[in-house]
Order: C-alpha cells, then structure tokens, then sequence
C-alpha cells in the first residue's frame, strides 16, 4: 500500500540527479538533513520482541548508534509531553507541557480543562474543539534554534496528530501539518499550497476506498487469538478491514502512518530539502502506532500487523531519500511506551493485572472527600482521569483546602490500587533528577514533569499492572501514562551512512537527542538552557561530541 502511495505522491516532483554519497559520521561533515521520526507509543519493549524479524527501515537503523534503553524520564508518560522532550533537549518540568492537558480554574471559560496545543484564549475554543498553537511550549525546539543560527534552514513538521507536529516544530517552524478527516492541515488562516493539496487529494482517494486488510505476517501467527474486554467486544485479530470513508479506521491502521510518510518524503523532495549549503530538519510523528495500541492493546495481531508495515513503510521512506544522494542523518525514538489490556495479560501468566477502581475517578473521590468534611462535592476536586493531577477547588479557604487535602490523602493512601500520593508542596522541593535515569525513585520522576503554575495539589500514581480504563466496553482497552518502566522505556534509534554501527544498553533520556543533533551541526547550545546531554554517536576513540 506504502508504495501505490508513495510512488504517486513522488510524481509531483522529477528526480534530481543523484548527488555525491553521503560522508560518515566521523567526517566531520555535517549532514544536510535531519530526519526526526517519533513512532508514538513505540515502546522498548515492542521495539525489542519485533526486532528479531525487521527487514526494511526498522532494520537499518538497527544498524547505527542503537540505544535500546531509552527513557522519556518523567512521570507523566503522554503524548504531548513526550513529544516535547524530544527536540528541546528539556523535560516536561521546563518545557511546560506536563500532561495532554491540565486544569486551570484562572481560565476565562466554562470549560477549565486546557489542551496543550491550544490557545484558549481565542473566542470558541475549547479543549475538545479548540484553536491549535504552540504557545504553551516554553522553550525552542532544534529547528528553531537551527533557524536563528542560519534563517536559511527550512524547519519542517508533519505528523498523524496536531501536538506531534507542533511539539517537535515549534513556535517557528516553516510548515506544520497535521492529519484530519479532512486531510493534512495547518493553523488558521494558514493557506494550503500546491503540494498538501495534492496530499489531501490523494488521501480522499484513498479513503473513498475500502481496504480488504493486510495479510498477516508469520512472526504473528502465534497471537492470533481472541480477547474478550466487554460482553460484546473482543479484541486480538483483527486485519484492519475498512469500509470505504471510514476516517476512523484509516487512522486506527497502518494506513495512516503509510500515507504521512508518503507526505515527509515528497515534501523533502518538492522543496529540496538537504540540498543547499545549510542543514534543513524535518521532523515525522507517525501516530498509528498508538492509536492501534488504545483501540487494539500492544499484543495482539493488530499491533505486530502495525510493526511489521512500520518496517516496511520506514524502509521504502528511507530508499527513497536515497535515491536523491541525500546526506541525512535520521533518529528515531517514541513520546511514551504502552502497556497491553489486562484481558490478555491475565491469559498470558500475569493473574494480577486490574483495571483501575471507578472509585479513584475524580467525581467519585470527591463525593468520598465531602462526605468526609461536609463540604459540596460539585467541583470540590478536578482531574483528567483515575491517575495523574488533582485539583482542589480554588475557592476553598485555606482551612477548607487543609481538611480536604487530609481527607483526600488519607483516601488514596489507604486504597490498594494506589502507589503513591505527592503533595505540590513535595514536589517543589525536591530538586530536578540527575543521573542514570533508570535509577530514579517515583518522586524523582514526577518532578521531571512538575510545573509549579500548571501542576495540580496532588499528583496520583497508581501501582503497577493496573490500568487507569475503567470500562473497556467502547473507545480504549490499553493505554499509558504511568511512571513505570513500560511507559517510560523507549528506543533511541541514530543513523548515518558510513557510521560505524554500536549499541549502548545502559539508560539515557530522549532530552539527550537534541544535543546530540546539535553537535553533528555545529551548534552550540549552552548547557544551562537544557536538561539533556551530547551522546557521542562515534564508536571507538572518537567523539562526536568533542567540545560539548
């Protein structure tokens, strides 16, 4: 499918003539084009049980600088977040984006729930239907800082969902696109321009026809099995069939990341990207991977379908690019891990797996604190969901606010879901983490995603092996978000022609990447604006981050 669609998008622009091969990474040269992929929810683990069976891109980059141990360090193990580590060099708690969304009582709306990539400011929009905007990125990601050091740089993000693109582009960035049911689309007022329309053409035909589904690959056979989460719903087979128009089932499937590769590629080509004096970015957020994990779990065939097309999709993506002579450098890496549906977990030797007690969800526990201190329940606590930040009313006395704080507390702590309760007076003072990032305790992980104007009075971790989905009946089965190692452990993933391939097991953070990047270029960025550290991407006595 990656190629009927491919082929034709390329069509749009000729073929130049193949350039000179690329220098190595010990060169000294500095490559022309960054390519950062982000596969959302592409966990270590997942990257490691497929990694036996990869044929096409996931391959080749198995064969650079591996870093199999990867950590979004934080606590609060999201898309948004996780994406605005990548490129910045900094975590959540200096980013600002510490969840997907969060709540703030101060908002001059009914709605006090904000998105991250919205501006809640503009007349309408809300945290469902809202206006998109980077402004509460706090600071510059790569291509922004490769655009002040040189305006010529060409800074370009294209992703399956709109805090991917606008996470890894920034502020700055000279295109970003995001998929929609109406194709790929931009910011207000933002005017679509030949090639995207072309794009979005092209995903109409697509999607005005049905798909029969892929075939499914041998490595898979052995989880081709049923999984029943509701009384009429069960999971763990499926093909991706899809009806024709479906926009909802293109998303949830490999189509979806085939057809935003096909865009990344021709986009390269159409604008001659890595092909002037000065270094171009393009940063890739293929979003399939996720949405096939919330809908489907991670261990089904749906999920080892998905892999098995990422390869190949990769693959076809990268000889594409090298066909142009490109001298590109290419990570990848992933905003979170996953977890599967505690269904097939507890048919496969884990007994002990639960979804989370409805009693944790927000409305519950308030009701549980009011009965508790004789206050209204309405609005006494606000949160996102069974886990991560609660607020208390704003309107509360300070003695009103100290006996629902006890009260709240004195519930979660005695609950036997529950791992751990913080306090936001615990966490300001704790000082941000430093070391092998798999070494850290819980605290120390949440402090990597606090933010002390955006972060709630409590923060709620629940244990291992519990999923924060109460009722699996309809939308999500399996999800993310915790603290723990299967949210947390993601590959990272560097290569170059020419390198000489290794691989480190030991832990480093995705806030290393942008540094990395920085050095292959030559730009200097100062330590102290940054929470990551330069890996040096050179095997043997060598240093790629030599004056870093």
């Amino acid at each position: 499918m990656l190629g009927k669609v491919l082929h034709t998008l390329l069509l749009l622009a000729p073929l130049p003539v193949l350039a000179q091969p690329a220098a190595p990474t010990g060169s000294g040269t500095p490559p022309r084009l960054i390519i950062a992929i982000s596969v959302d929810q592409f966990s270590a683990d997942l990257f490691s049980e497929y990694r036996p069976y990869y044929t096409g891109g996931l391959k080749r980059l198995s064969g650079g600088a591996v870093f199999p141990r990867g950590y979004q360090s934080h606590a609060a193990t999201e898309t948004c977040p996780g994406h605005s580590t990548i490129l910045t060099g900094s975590r959540p708690s200096r980013t600002g984006i510490i969840a997907n969304s969060w709540i703030d009582q101060k908002a001059g709306r009914a709605d006090k729930t904000i998105y991250c990539a919205e501006d809640e400011s503009q007349a309408g929009s809300s945290s469902s239907n809202y206006v998109a905007s980077p402004i509460h990125l706090r600071v510059p990601t790569l291509g922004e800082r490769m655009k002040a050091a040189n305006p010529a740089t060409r800074n370009i993000a294209i992703a399956g969902k709109d805090r991917a693109a606008i996470m890894m582009g920034g502020a700055k960035a000279d295109h970003i696109w995001w998929l929609s049911s109406k194709g790929y689309v931009s910011y207000p007022g933002i005017a679509t321009p030949p090639l995207v329309a072309r794009v979005n053409e092209i995903f109409q035909q697509r999607l005005a026809e049905p798909n029969a589904g892929f075939e499914l690959p041998a490595q898979c056979a052995a989880k081709d099995f049923p999984v029943r989460v509701a009384p009429d719903r069960t999971v763990g087979t499926g093909r991706f069939e899809r009806p024709a128009g479906r926009y909802d089932a293109f998303r949830a499937s490999p189509e979806q990341d085939a057809m935003t590769l096909a865009f990344a590629a021709a986009a390269i080509e159409a604008m001659g990207l890595g092909k002037q004096p000065q270094t171009d970015i393009i940063s890739i957020g293929l979003s399939a991977t996720d949405v096939i994990g919330h809908a489907y779990g991670t261990e089904g065939t749906e999920s080892c379908i998905q892999v098995d097309r990422l390869d190949r999709e990769l693959g076809a993506f990268f000889g594409r690019l090298d066909q142009q002579g490109l001298d590109y450098v290419v990570v990848l890496t992933a905003d979170h891990g996953g977890h599967d549906l505690p269904e097939r977990h507890q048919q496969n030797a884990m007994p002990m797996e639960q979804r989370v007690d409805a009693a944790l969800l927000p409305g519950a526990l308030a009701k549980a604190v009011a009965a508790r201190t004789g206050m209204e329940a309405k609005g006494l606590i606000l949160g996102d969901g069974p886990s991560g930040d609660l607020y208390f009313n704003r309107g509360l006395t300070p003695g009103q606010r100290a006996k629902v704080e006890a009260a709240t507390l004195a519930l979660l702590r005695a609950h036997p879901q529950v791992e751990a309760v913080f306090t936001k007076a615990q966490l300001a003072a704790t000082p941000s983490p430093s070391g092998p990032p798999e070494s850290w305790s819980l605290i120390q992980e949440a402090r990597a995603s606090f933010d002390p104007e955006r972060s709630g009075d409590l923060l709620l971790l629940l244990k291992p092996r519990i999923t924060p989905i109460t009722d699996p009946s309809h939308g999500s089965v399996a999800t993310h978000g915790s603290p723990w190692d299967t949210d947390r452990r993601v590959p990272i993933l560097f290569w170059r022609k020419g390198m000489r391939s290794f691989e480190q097991p030991l832990g480093v953070e995705t806030v290393d990447i942008m540094p990395t990047l920085a050095a292959l270029i030559g730009l200097p960025v100062p330590r102290s604006e940054i929470d990551g550290r330069c890996l040096d991407l050179i095997a043997g006595p060598e240093d790629s981050c030599a004056g870093r």
